[in-house]
């Protein structure tokens, strides 16, 4: 996929150590316009000075993809001035409580991770599915997780590992929201991508988490990916991850 004149958008990129800051820079160092967006203008703002000091293309927008005007306005904004984009990362979503269980969850807070992790996701990709459907090779990438998954031995829904349990059931149906858009829009290549366990955190490092850079690059993996690349699947560092 061509980076000329190739526009992506980037939603949650406004923390400086987070994975969508890190897609937005690596794509940006390839060649393409940097559309991204934080729930705080000011974060937004000051990611993108940071790559555009780095001579990257790039424009900060405030988003919160729980907010279905906010996220029509900036649709609004990048149609009127490209009339598409080429490239969406659903990265946006929260974490929730690392002591939360089924069990004992407290169901107004796991409705307000879903409607981040989730809907938000959902939303946003319905509002700019017509920009992407106007791109001659759209791209749309929700960024997941392991915890979502059967297979993954350290994090899934099956192991003992303490992760938030509507985070880990909120991206299992996030992966099966990307099966039903990819199979809705064929012109598209649509995949879900798990980043592994990496250090945006204080800390990670120690914990045995690997640099951000690594687990980004799966997720610019497939925002690049050819015309004949795979579409509704599930991926980590470029290889399927089981469900």
């Amino acid at each position: 996929m061509s980076a000329a004149t190739s526009i992506a958008l980037i939603t949650g990129a406004g923390r400086a150590t987070g994975i969508g800051f890190e897609v937005a820079r690596q794509l940006g160092q390839r060649g393409h316009h940097i559309v991204l967006t934080a729930r705080k203008a000011e974060d937004a703002q000051a990611r993108a000075a940071e790559l555009t000091a780095a001579g990257i293309a790039a424009e900060g927008h405030v988003m919160d993809i729980t907010d279905t005007d906010a996220t029509g306005k900036v649709a609004a904004l990048l149609d009127e001035r490209f009339g598409r984009i080429d490239i969406l990362i659903n990265n946006a979503a929260t974490l929730g409580s690392y002591d939360e269980t089924a069990s004992s969850a407290d169901l107004t807070e796991v409705r307000a991770n879903f409607e981040s992790t989730l809907f938000g996701a959902w939303s946003v990709a319905q509002i700019f599915l017509p920009l992407l459907r106007s791109s001659a090779h759209g791209r749309l990438v929700n960024v997941s997780s392991g915890a979502g998954s059967h297979a993954d031995p350290e994090f899934g829904l099956a192991t003992p590992a303490p992760m938030p349990a509507s985070y880990g059931i909120a991206k299992a149906a996030l992966n099966a929201l990307t099966v039903k858009l990819a199979r809705e829009n064929p012109s598209l290549r649509v995949n879900a991508v798990c980043p592994g366990f990496t250090a945006t955190f204080e800390g990670g490092a120690a914990m045995g988490a690997r640099p951000v850079a690594e687990g980004a690059a799966g997720v610019v993996w497939a925002a690049l990916l050819g015309d004949d690349g795979p579409t509704g699947g599930f991926f980590r560092d470029g290889q399927p991850l089981g469900w």
